[in-house]
């Protein structure tokens, strides 16, 4: 069984639908797909009628956007957690009302100097979905004035820009222990993903993994090689999970479905240490 733990519809930062992706995952050969939208779980219900209508396999999850006290980018995977989790909650909408107004600050910086406005961005936007960059980049495309997603995040996007707001988001080992508490299983995205900007030190991997982290994605496209030896080497020593997956987002990234892929026992393990929400194996 050919099993993807990490994909994202146009509820956040993917170009598909919810069903869409879901039969996109199909018709690679994926027996289960988890989608992991960014702070969000509203495309749980779509995705899971289209997965039964295809026979697919659904993990339901989403990926937690989270900053250390240092500013570094720390990325959570969530899976089978009870989205109703009060805690939780309300810090996914904290987190999800600062990436809006950041989004709307960006563009007005943006709008000095390029032909964008907040209109632009928000005919991008799905209905529910979380604003980020990736939409500001698809109005940039449209607008003539980047060629694609990758060109836009290259200089203009980027967080060295001057067109840069930072937003809040929650403190990595919070979001562990509240993804625990409720229900769900927490699993450290693309930990060692260097290309992307700075990465944690060894210190927040032992405090996030003490709070109750039970994993960590290894098989990613954003993991260098030596990178992925020192994770597997972590979760041997700390009886972590080990997880591969795509970070597919459609036509936004390069990424495939099915490039990496997650063991049918991890995800038994997974099954059985989440109690939040179900998931859908046909």
């Amino acid at each position: 069984m050919r099993i993807d733990l990490h994909a994202h519809s146009n509820i956040s930062d993917g170009t598909q639908p919810p069903a869409g992706l879901v039969a996109a995952a199909a018709a690679a050969g994926l027996g289960v797909l988890a989608l992991t939208d960014h702070d969000s779980t509203a495309g749980w219900a779509e995705a899971l009628a289209a997965a039964r209508e295809h026979g697919l396999g659904l993990v339901p999850g989403m990926e937690i956007s989270c900053k250390t006290a240092e500013g570094i980018s720390v990325h959570l995977l969530a899976y089978l957690h009870d989205p109703a989790h009060p805690g939780l909650l309300e810090e996914i909408t904290k987190a999800k009302d600062a990436r809006l107004s950041r989004a709307e600050r960006m563009v007005e910086r943006l709008a000095e100097d390029y032909p964008l406005n907040w209109d632009d961005v928000s005919a991008h936007v799905a209905p529910g979905a979380t604003v980020g960059r990736p939409h500001i980049a698809d109005a940039m495309v449209a607008a003539g004035i980047v060629a694609d997603r990758s060109e836009a995040f290259a200089n203009i996007l980027t967080s060295h820009s001057r067109y840069f707001v930072s937003h809040y988001a929650p403190d990595p080992v919070l979001a562990v222990a509240l993804v625990r508490a409720a229900g769900g299983v927490p699993v450290f995205a693309h930990p060692v993903a260097s290309a992307r900007g700075r990465v944690v030190a060894s210190g927040i991997f032992d405090d996030m993994i003490d709070a109750g982290l039970l994993g960590l994605e290894v098989d990613h496209r954003d993991n260098p090689p030596e990178g992925r030896e020192w994770l597997r080497a972590l979760a041997a020593k700390r009886g972590l999970l080990v997880t591969g997956s795509s970070d597919y987002h459609g036509a936004g990234k390069p990424n495939l479905l099915g490039e990496n892929l997650t063991t049918p026992q991890v995800l038994e393990r997974i099954l059985a240490a989440g109690t939040g929400s179900p998931a859908y194996l046909p």
